[in-house]
């Protein structure tokens, strides 16, 4: 079988723009529309930022770590790639679609692979309404903010607001409160993959908030709408020996 076309990518780091440099002149490649797949160098940032480049291509992203903590990523190794290649582990991944209404009346569209977030944007804890499907959940949750995040957002800012950690491939949605107060001894909740929430903006003069999908962010916001697209996906690809799998359950053993 012959080796996959492969395009390099990488963050505007030093650390990544150096290894781009030591890859390509150890490997051949074409540019990204021509590749079969494409390899990020960088963090877990630029990995997002590339799957949704790339979103619906049907190219699969291979990440080789370039950044800090690099979850999404795999280990940095300038040996073998066409054999890691060709044996990695292909998971594939849907966003959320974010619809924000603003202050002034104003409709924005975002698409988040990790999560959508709420947060207060002044002294004052937000206050939210969260309806799901239609259905009021929490009249009135009082708090620093709230997030919706996907199984593979869910070891990123969900984990770190004590939220549950999804394995990917659950048909599941994390809705996780940030430093609750009202009712405080709710969590949060798990959520089927097909649910649409909403979330109203209480008292938005008195206590404004922005919403916030992936590295998007939408001042004032009054009235947002938060969904999984089952039309859209990206692919990335592990390799065999720390698939996502793995590393899911690493993550849940560390204390």
């Amino acid at each position: 079988m012959a080796d996959p076309k492969i395009a390099f990518l990488s963050s505007r780091t030093e650390t990544a723009q150096k290894a781009e440099m030591e890859l390509s002149q150890r490997y051949d490649s074409v540019t990204a529309d021509e590749a079969d797949i494409i390899i990020a160098l960088g963090g877990d940032g630029f990995m997002l930022q590339t799957q949704l480049e790339f979103m619906d291509s049907g190219k699969p992203v291979y990440g080789m770590n370039q950044g800090t903590v690099g979850f999404l990523m795999n280990e940095f190794r300038i040996e073998d790639l066409h054999e890691r290649l060709n044996k990695a582990i292909r998971a594939r991944i849907r966003p959320l679609e974010m619809t924000a209404r603003d202050s002034e009346g104003q409709i924005h569209k975002a698409t988040a692979f990790n999560e959508v977030s709420l947060f207060r944007q002044s002294a004052q804890a937000a206050r939210l309404r969260i309806e799901i499907d239609g259905k009021a959940r929490l009249e009135d949750l009082v708090c620093d903010g709230v997030m919706v995040a996907t199984p593979q957002g869910s070891t990123a800012y969900n984990l770190s607001a004590h939220g549950p950690i999804l394995p990917l491939t659950a048909p599941l949605l994390a809705l996780t409160p940030i430093s609750a107060f009202r009712p405080r001894n709710w969590k949060g909740a798990l959520l089927p993959n097909k649910s649409k929430v909403r979330i109203i903006v209480q008292e938005p003069d008195k206590r404004p908030v922005n919403a916030v999908a992936d590295n998007m962010e939408i001042k004032s916001a009054v009235e947002v709408h938060i969904h999984e697209n089952r039309s859209s996906q990206g692919i990335l690809l592990f390799d065999r020996e720390h698939s996502w799998e793995e590393r899911i359950l690493d993550e849940q053993f560390r204390y």
